[in-house]
């Protein structure tokens, strides 16, 4: 019989790209996405025993991280460091370039409101309208709407950045 830390543990392995995720998309700076990173492990942990399983685990992930994000941006009054330089990244392989185009995404991210960033992660996740009102507590007609103009924000952002669509 496996611990509820091993578990526990596993879970969080095969989802480690949503802590991940969230983490880049609210904190600019590595450091900053560590600590982001280790506050909501260590939330969903506290939070393992309330997990009833009614949903699936990512699902349950997502809140979790998702609300850790907002309170820890909030708590520290934490403002990315945001700015028009994109990291230098060699262009001439593949894989440098999808680095470039994920640069400049998060980059914009960076500059959205935390619903803004809550609506594109959720967009990202492949999450319905209707999910995402539920997840955020609004209606789905909502969810579509803000989900829209958080999108047409974002590739403005992104635009401005000098990276063309």
């Amino acid at each position: 019989m496996k611990t509820k830390e091993k578990v526990f543990l596993e879970l969080i392995e095969q989802h480690k790209g949503i802590i991940h995720k969230i983490s880049r998309m609210y904190m600019d700076t590595k450091d900053d996405q560590d600590d982001l990173a280790q506050e909501i492990i260590l939330q969903l942990w506290k939070s393992y025993d309330n997990f009833r399983q009614q949903s699936n685990f990512s699902t349950w992930m997502y809140r979790v991280a998702l609300n850790t994000a907002l309170v820890f941006f909030k708590k520290d009054q934490r403002k990315p460091i945001t700015t028009d330089a994109v990291p230098d990244i060699p262009a001439d392989e593949a894989s440098n370039t999808k680095e470039l185009q994920l640069a400049h995404f998060y980059q914009a991210v960076q500059k959205l409101e935390r619903l803004e960033k809550a609506l594109i992660f959720y967009h990202l996740e492949n999450y319905s309208h209707r999910e995402i009102g539920e997840n955020l507590g609004i209606t789905e007609g909502n969810a579509r709407t803000k989900l829209n103009r958080a999108k047409t924000k974002l590739k403005e952002l992104i635009k401005q950045q000098g990276y063309g669509f």
